[in-house]
């Protein structure tokens, strides 16, 4: 007889009925569904995945079935995952730059565009590559409006992109550019100004583009004040109108705008010390990684062993991990209900990005299951996601 993991209802039945010792990461497919739509009702162009943002293949499947096609991929890993649980799918290697074995690997695989932003790395993918194939210049600007900026590892200036795209012709490639404003951008000018450079730069190539990727970037909750991911489609569909004589074909590529709002991280209270301090069951090397990276996380819930919220006032609280090194702390401090107690379970809702990708195991803590929900209580009601 087949058996299917349970799907529970909502992450407050699990834990209440269930008591996890370990971390848990909460799942919802029909929130991922849902905000897979909300892009493709939206954005003006083909919404692929950034599959380096959770790499789950019930994330996967659930994306496919929701009609995404195409995924952005940046590693052999990447490549075969897709391609075990999606055969038809599209791909995008959209990470530009590739060893000879890794680009024979995209061949193999049927990778149907290329991002470069070098002319050495151009060069390596003449030398395997078939001509006709779609390849992107990556360019790069000072643009702020991010958490952290990806131009400072990847991409071209101006100058560098039109000798590119000029190179990209000549070798028989088809013309694309691509970019990607930095991770949680909530600033929708930083899309404007990218695609107002782009189009300059295929004018002074004299190239039209065939395709212009818009990167990911598009920002997920984290419980202040940010563009909703309408705002930014709009920004980006009126840009590319009035910058382009002949506008491209469009693609984005988010990773966390599409999956943060689908999964919830739920800790366990190990210890309230004297101080206030909260020692918990999982941390900085675990599903909490990526946290110290991005900045004080506000979304976070308080609930008792038998599912109850706890209400008390609201009292800062230091959070720790559970490793033994002193850096395994959130940053700053958290305003939690003052009446936490020990074994009661801290819900990160909006976590279902870089959460599992970026999880180290060191120490021997970060191992967690994964339990499937049908809805999360913490998602965003209404707007599934506020937005790589």
């Amino acid at each position: 007889m087949t058996t299917h993991p349970r799907i529970w209802e909502t992450e407050i039945d699990h834990l209440s009925q269930t008591r996890p010792e370990e971390p848990i990461l909460y799942f919802s497919p029909e929130t991922l569904a849902a905000t897979a739509h909300r892009f493709q009702a939206g954005f003006p162009g083909l919404v692929t995945y950034a599959v380096k943002a959770n790499d789950n293949p019930g994330v996967i499947e659930t994306l496919a079935q929701a009609g995404v096609t195409t995924f952005d991929v940046a590693s052999p890993y990447e490549i075969d995952l897709v391609r075990g649980l999606v055969p038809g799918a599209g791909l995008h290697y959209n990470n530009p730059v590739r060893s000879k074995s890794e680009i024979a690997a995209g061949i193999a695989a049927g990778v149907l565009s290329w991002s470069v932003d070098g002319l050495g790395e151009l060069a390596k993918l003449a030398a395997q590559v078939p001509k006709g194939a779609e390849v992107a210049v990556r360019l790069a600007l000072p643009v702020k409006g991010a958490s952290y900026d990806f131009g400072s590892k990847f991409g071209e200036g101006p100058e560098g992109c039109v000798e590119l795209l000029r190179e990209v012709v000549r070798l028989g490639y088809t013309p694309a550019m691509t970019f990607h404003p930095g991770t949680q951008c909530t600033n929708p000018a930083a899309w404007r100004r990218y695609i107002e450079t782009c189009a300059d730069i295929a004018r002074q190539a004299g190239v039209t583009l065939a395709r212009l990727n818009v990167g990911g970037g598009f920002p997920a909750d984290r419980g202040t004040a940010s563009a909703q991911i309408e705002e930014i489609f709009a920004m980006i569909a009126q840009t590319v109108r009035n910058a382009f004589d002949t506008a491209p074909a469009l693609v984005c590529e988010p990773g966390r705008g599409l999956v943060a709002e689908s999964c919830a991280a739920m800790v366990r209270v190990k210890s309230v010390r004297a101080c206030g301090g909260l020692f918990l069951n999982d941390g900085i090397y675990g599903l909490l990684a990526e946290i110290p990276i991005m900045g004080p996380y506000p979304r976070i819930r308080v609930i008792a062993p038998d599912g109850t919220p706890r209400d008390g006032d609201k009292t800062p609280r230091v959070l720790y991990g559970p490793t033994c090194d002193s850096l395994d702390r959130l940053p700053g401090e958290v305003l939690l209900a003052s009446d936490v107690a020990e074994d009661d379970y801290l819900i990160f809702d909006g976590m279902g990005a870089y959460s599992t990708a970026t999880n180290t195991r060191f120490n021997g803590y970060g191992a967690h299951r994964v339990v499937t929900l049908r809805r999360l209580n913490g998602a965003m009601s209404g707007h599934p996601a506020h937005g790589g």
